[in-house]
């Protein structure tokens, strides 16, 4: 057990890696929760500590877990003590890390971690949902985060904040793209700045809707329903967009990375934008679009995101496309061919494929990561997505 402090708050709280688990009287789903994956992001364990502790065991469907992440980073303040926790859930790292006998502090957070996880989908039936609850270094309206399953924007829809698709492709190991790889529905939650109050009251806000959407417990069982609700829609200013990432600035081990002042998520700049410094060279923005997350702290490897609204007409599209799996018909395009048909994966030849545009792959759900200098690897949520257990679910 280590104290976890907030700033927000003023307050410290004794925290195991399990926080909770809420055995209910009825027979249900199971949400987990995780909160401080990132060990300067308190808000979220905060959140959980103060939800949980109020919920009555006799009115919950179900069971309802509460993760804590990276307890040491979380008791020394800082985003991580090693490595990032939320880089490493890939098969190949994974693998390495169950032979090594000498780990560093991630490494041992990520077995814990794993353990438990699959303890839970052993113990219990489906369905399954998974929320990661996280803050920003920058300003912020409150936003949720999916790869691109259908079912992970079904049930994402159900909230008042905007939804940003796609991340996966541009990141390395998070935690969720693991979860999500199984097919169970898994969504990240970025409730605010670092310190701020409400990104608190937002993350709890968030707790309980997901508890009632998932059919945990009954909206007229929590008393504050509609205000939370309310809340979450105040503070994401009525935006419920649904919009994608198009572009990552990475910063690399060396690089000395500056963000200029006054940027905000979901701000919008225009192409030329000064936007940062790296090395001394000035960082202008090579599209006109959304700004999404930019760095306003020591550690990360991600600089700034932008993004773009997705016309809703393309996302009906997308959806009947893969409801009918016409995506099966790209193996018949020059240069594209299986990887592994079972598990979605595509594998494309830059040098025969390299006409095919991507919002074409992205439309059928799949999302694209360099394998070699001359080949893509398209990874589809869909083909694994454990869609069946959800059909009988009210939100589905």
């Amino acid at each position: 057990m280590v104290n976890v402090y907030s700033k927000a708050l003023d307050n410290n709280i004794a925290v195991n890696r399990i926080l909770a688990h809420i055995k209910g009287g009825k027979t249900g789903p199971t949400v987990v929760f995780f909160g401080g994956i990132h060990g300067n992001e308190t808000s979220g364990v905060f959140a959980l500590k103060d939800a949980l502790d109020c919920i009555n065991p006799a009115h919950v469907h179900g069971n309802i877990y509460g993760i804590v992440g990276n307890i040491k980073a979380l008791q020394l303040q800082q985003r991580f003590v090693d490595e990032d926790l939320n880089r490493l859930w890939t098969k190949e790292r994974i693998a390495e890390i169950k032979i090594k006998t000498v780990l560093n502090t991630e490494e041992e957070a990520l077995l814990e971690l794993l353990n438990i996880l699959n303890t839970i989908l052993q113990t219990h039936k489906p369905p399954f949902y998974f929320i990661d609850l996280h803050t920003t270094s920058s300003k912020t309206l409150p936003f949720i985060t999916i790869n691109d399953a259908l079912i992970n924007r079904k049930f994402s829809s159900q909230f008042p904040v905007p939804i940003v698709l796609g991340i996966e492709e541009y990141l390395q190991g998070p935690l969720l793209s693991f979860i999500n790889a199984m097919g169970y529905v898994s969504l990240g939650f970025e409730s605010g700045q670092h310190d701020d109050l409400s990104a608190i009251t937002n993350n709890i806000a968030f707790i309980y809707l997901s508890l009632v959407y998932s059919g945990i417990l009954e909206e007229k069982g929590v008393v504050n329903f509609s205000h939370y609700y309310e809340q979450l829609q105040m503070q994401a200013a009525n935006m419920v967009n649904v919009f994608e990432v198009i572009y990552l600035h990475t910063i690399k081990p060396n690089d000395t990375f500056k963000m200029h002042n006054g940027f905000k998520s979901f701000q919008n700049i225009t192409k030329g934008t000064l936007l940062a410094t790296s090395n001394n060279t000035e960082i202008k923005s090579t599209h006109t679009g959304v700004m999404f997350m930019p760095l306003y702290q020591k550690r990360g490897a991600d600089g700034f995101f932008i993004i773009k609204p997705i016309n809703p007409i393309i996302l009906k599209l997308s959806t009947i496309l893969r409801r009918i799996k016409i995506d099966g018909l790209l193996v018949a395009l020059p240069g594209v061919s299986w990887l592994n048909k079972k598990e979605g994966i595509l594998q494309v030849n830059l040098k025969v494929a390299k006409f095919f545009a991507k919002s074409l792959f992205h439309l059928l759900g799949y999302r694209n990561r360099h394998l070699t200098a001359t080949h893509l690897r398209l990874n589809n949520r869909e083909r694994v997505a454990k869609t069946k257990i959800y059909k009988r679910e009210v939100w589905y």
